[in-house]
């Protein structure tokens, strides 16, 4: 690609990159960004977030997202997607 030095001047997400390496038709439906899309939280996921924060907000010491993951139920959200969540509400 003659062209590439001009698209490293701007950042690329993971599946950005692979198509400039591999070709860009090369991603197949499914795969890259649209797959990576997070579900949106539920009102009931959201309350359920709250009462765990407020439960664990008050212990000394300890790791209140770490406390809280392992209290969501399966299949979890990621420590990012927990913390975003939180700062949002």
């Amino acid at each position: 690609n003659k062209k590439a030095f001009v698209e490293l001047l701007f950042w690329k997400s993971p599946a950005a990159a692979c198509e400039m390496t591999k070709g860009y038709s090369s991603l197949q439906e499914g795969e890259g960004t649209a797959q990576l899309r997070v579900p949106p939280w539920t009102p009931q996921q959201e309350q359920e977030l709250r009462e765990l924060y407020w439960k664990y907000k008050e212990v000394e010491g300890g790791d209140i997202i770490a406390a809280i993951l392992a209290h969501l139920p399966k299949p979890g959200r990621t420590r990012r997607q927990v913390v975003k969540q939180l700062v949002r509400m």
